[in-house]
């Protein structure tokens, strides 16, 4: 696989992209343009960026659509920049799974900022697998080759469903995931708002990964929202 570009820059008003993706480059930070919302995804394949920064009214697919699409097979940061700028925009557009939101016009240096901070979280949970595949946060280590988990050093006994789970959220720890992302990666079909088989799972995991059941500080509940791992709560690997 080629290396990719830093930013992919999906904005269709020509002017404002090249002046972005000028400041940008200036500052170090290599940019692909693409102005059709209906060429994003070919796009994105084609150069595999670090981040997406995404317009929401672009011709031929809308960003929020395109920014569903790559949540799908992207666990990278997308930022919404656009002129659309409710409070209902933001909660849209982040609940289709964007990770941050600046409304146009804003200062470059307030964008570059935004776009840099996305960078280095994303770096910072990349730290953390390791380069056998094994994803390593603290003392978690999760094995999906073996699908085997430790925990301070000590093997965790889950169920095939139980791993399947632990190992989804661990790929996107740091992240809210919903209980309809959860169904869709690990069934294939939509959460019908009524089964909570993913709920006893995620008692049975706090428990076996020592977590408070009653203030949970690994596996949090975001209520109305879903479930998210945490980054730093699993201690220093042994």
């Amino acid at each position: 696989m080629k290396k990719g570009v830093d930013i992919l820059l999906v904005e269709d008003d020509r002017r404002l992209a090249e002046l972005t993706a000028q400041y940008f480059e200036q500052n170090g930070l290599g940019v692909a343009l693409e102005m059709r919302g209906d060429r994003a995804l070919a796009r994105f394949a084609a150069e595999h960026p670090r981040i997406v920064l995404l317009d929401l009214m672009l011709p031929g697919t809308d960003g929020l659509t395109i920014c569903r699409e790559l949540r799908r097979i992207f666990d990278g940061p997308i930022l919404i920049f656009t002129a659309r700028d409710s409070d209902i925009d933001q909660v849209i557009g982040l609940e289709a799974g964007a990770d941050d939101y600046v409304a146009k016009p804003a200062d470059p240096m307030v964008l570059l900022a935004r776009t840099r901070a996305l960078l280095r979280r994303a770096e910072k949970t990349a730290t953390y697998r390791a380069r056998r595949g094994d994803i390593v946060l603290g003392a978690l280590r999760i094995s999906e080759t073996a699908q085997e988990v430790w925990l301070d050093g000590e093997p965790v006994p889950l169920t095939t469903q139980e791993f399947e789970l632990l190992a989804l959220l661990a790929r996107r720890a740091g992240h809210v995931l919903s209980r309809d992302e959860i169904f869709q990666n690990m069934r294939g079909i939509e959460y019908d708002g009524l089964d909570r088989s993913i709920d006893g799972r995620i008692s049975k995991l706090r428990r076996k990964l020592k977590d408070d059941s009653a203030s949970p500080a690994r596996i949090k509940t975001i209520w109305g929202k879903g479930y998210l791992l945490v980054l730093d709560a699993w201690g220093t690997a042994k």
